[in-house]
């Protein structure tokens, strides 16, 4: 009874916070889109830089701290970094400091909350809770996308932004009722040089989540091309405006949720497997549904699929995670693993503006989904061959 309502408390926080992150995104989006091209990129990315960079020491606060309370902390540094949007607006410069610290908090709490679910619901059930904390981010976006521009226009760009602040806030408070706690204060790990990176080099020694976070990483890439591609697409290609677009994101959301509801079910190590490259593969053949039928309606499909496939990518990605990895360094194999897909992201959005600039919106489909396919294959085939059995710890 406990562990459900735990896990409730854990994914309703997940979907006010992102509901909070969403809003901002599109404030912040319009907002600086007169200043410059060059601005609306760099708020984009600028909570994603310490994500990526920080990943050593906020996986090693989160293997050395409790991480229930980590996350309250992390919640109310994101609470006042968006304060701190609100009071530099006036300046560029700082604005995007405001974001980076913003980014600090989320690359503390997001690796803390992957090793949490394990003791809110059992080793054994953690890949359902996975399933939970996916859908609960999934709807928060999409209700935050679907928010954002109404409430700009009912309250005010300020207004609007400390709603986000608020439910940071909020989901801090949801934490504060949950009785699970993660302390890795008791166990008896010894301290030695190189102690920040131990969850990187489990990554890179163990062949399977090598190949894991490799290959996603890779489709990572490519979906972050359609990404930049989808205003162009849905204006030059489908003729289309707002309203398209809204519903082209309201597919994929919708999609995620669908998708993390069938990961939800996949409970063994070979099962997460072969679905994380079956996903990869059904993300690839998503992304060539706009480039080859570039027509409202099949588009949508194309968008359902690949926000299943993008579903089922997140939740079996954190279970195999935690399913080939100690307890004692999980923090921070969340956290390596979370900074390889930002910076793909990242690398993803700054290439795409290139490659859309370079060959047009269809193409642009069309490059993405050679990658995931990619992706997806050589994941299936490393997978189907590898050794399971459990690397050794990292000392």
């Amino acid at each position: 009874m406990w562990a459900r309502r735990d896990l409730a408390l854990v994914a309703s926080g997940a979907a006010v916070s992102l509901f909070g992150t969403a809003v901002t995104l599109i404030v912040l989006l319009l907002y600086v889109k007169d200043f410059s091209s060059y601005a609306v990129v760099a708020v984009l990315i600028a909570e994603f830089v310490p994500v990526s960079l920080g990943a050593p020491l906020a996986g090693l606060l989160v293997d050395r701290l409790p991480n229930r309370r980590l996350m309250i902390a992390g919640q109310v540094v994101q609470a006042a970094a968006v304060v701190g949007v609100v009071a530099t607006m006036h300046s560029l410069p700082l604005m995007l400091g405001m974001l980076v610290v913003l980014g600090c908090g989320t690359a503390v709490v997001n690796p803390a909350a992957s090793a949490l679910i394990p003791v809110v619901c059992g080793e054994s059930d953690a890949t359902r809770g996975y399933a939970w904390l996916a859908a609960g981010r999934g709807i928060g976006m999409l209700a935050g996308s679907a928010a954002g521009g109404l409430l700009v226009a009912a309250l005010g760009t300020r207004e609007a932004l400390l709603l986000d602040a608020a439910t940071y806030l909020l989901q801090g408070a949801l934490l504060c009722l949950v009785r699970a706690e993660r302390d890795p204060r008791g166990t008896s790990t010894r301290r030695a040089r190189g102690d920040a990176t131990a969850g990187l080099r489990h990554i890179l020694g163990d062949p399977v989540l090598r190949i894991v976070v490799a290959s996603l990483a890779v489709a990572c890439v490519g979906v972050m091309f359609a990404d930049v591609a989808n205003v162009f697409y849905v204006t030059d290609v489908l003729g289309g405006g707002a309203a398209i677009l809204g519903l082209l994101h309201a597919c994929w959301m919708l999609g995620v949720l669908v998708g993390a509801r069938v990961a939800a079910r996949m409970g063994a190590e070979r099962t997460l497997l072969i679905g994380l490259g079956a996903a990869c593969c059904v993300m690839g053949v998503a992304m060539l549904v706009p480039a080859l039928l570039p027509f409202a309606p099949p588009v949508a499909v194309g968008y359902l699929l690949g926000g299943a496939a993008n579903g089922v990518q997140s939740v079996t990605h954190q279970g195999l995670v935690r399913a080939r990895t100690p307890d004692a360094i999980r923090g921070r194999a969340f956290a390596a693993a979370g900074a390889v897909l930002i910076g793909s992201n990242i690398v993803g959005t700054v290439l795409g503006g290139v490659v859309v600039a370079m060959v047009g919106p269809r193409p642009t489909f069309a490059i993405a989904a050679v990658a995931a396919l990619v992706a997806g294959v050589a994941a299936l085939r490393v997978m189907l061959a590898a050794d399971t059995a459990k690397p050794a710890p990292v000392t």
